[in-house]
């Protein structure tokens, strides 16, 4: 597992798409959050500092997925998982390699990327175009972004999960964003109340329920606590790993 783990880091930090992945996603969070905390600022007394960083999770998201599905499929596509799985026989063993390669690199992507932009939110607040003040609560700060890192990281594993189990980057990615965005939109508008408890457990609101964020598509705070918002972000990443292990072992390179 060691050396299965060191050959899917080095194959993940010498691919270009990383670090523009990377990159795409602290530059989305901190125009989102500037974006976000500016309205916020408007309408509120007061606006802590993290609350836009973690609500612009709905967009920089994709970043992490993106980054995700490429650590496989770009495999798929050239012709290396052949020698990947010469390498790492146990099909398990390189789905698991690639998962905690992942996982941590996501995880602290998430936690820097939401520091840098809820500092830039709370400087771009102090200016005296906006009424509310910014506030920067550093227990809270360190909560927020300690959870902005564990979803990031979760939904990174997901998209491995999905990645595996379809192989191509544009599937997968379609795949993706119907499941974290495409379908609980339609949910929602259906009005039903089945429809809309069914989409309050898909994996973006799961995860806002998770950050206890209440600027989200449904007007506001999640009618559930943190805890189950995790616990349903962790099955759904459970599960998309199951199907990917399960077409990993079936199915040839």
């Amino acid at each position: 597992m060691r050396n299965a783990v060191a050959a899917e880091w080095v194959k993940l930090r010498s691919i270009r798409s990383t670090w523009l992945c990377l990159a795409g996603g602290v530059v989305v969070s901190v125009l989102g959050a500037v974006a976000l905390g500016g309205a916020a600022a408007m309408e509120q007394p007061a606006v802590q500092a993290t609350e836009p960083a973690v609500s612009v999770m709905l967009f920089s998201q994709y970043a992490s997925i993106t980054l995700a599905v490429l650590a496989v499929t770009t495999e798929y596509a050239s012709g290396t998982i052949r020698p990947t799985l010469q390498a790492v026989p146990v099909r398990g063993r390189m789905l698991a390699a690639k998962s905690i390669v992942v996982a941590p690199v996501l995880f602290a992507t998430g936690v820097l990327g939401g520091a840098v932009a809820a500092l830039c939110a709370y400087l771009v607040l102090l200016a005296p175009v906006f009424p509310a003040p910014a506030v920067l609560d550093p227990a809270e700060a360190a909560a927020d972004l300690l959870g902005l890192g564990v979803f990031h990281a979760l939904i990174g594993v997901l998209a491995v999960g999905v990645s595996t189990a379809l192989r191509g980057s544009a599937g997968a990615l379609a795949a993706l964003f119907m499941v974290t965005l495409g379908l609980p939109l339609l949910l929602v508008m259906t009005g039903g109340a089945v429809a809309l408890e069914v989409s309050l457990r898909l994996p973006t609101f799961a995860g806002m329920a998770f950050l206890e964020s209440t600027d989200n598509l449904t007007g506001g705070p999640l009618p559930y606590p943190p805890g189950e918002g995790l616990a349903w972000l962790a099955a759904w990443t459970a599960l998309a790993l199951a199907a990917g292990h399960a077409v990993l072992r079936r199915r040839d390179a």
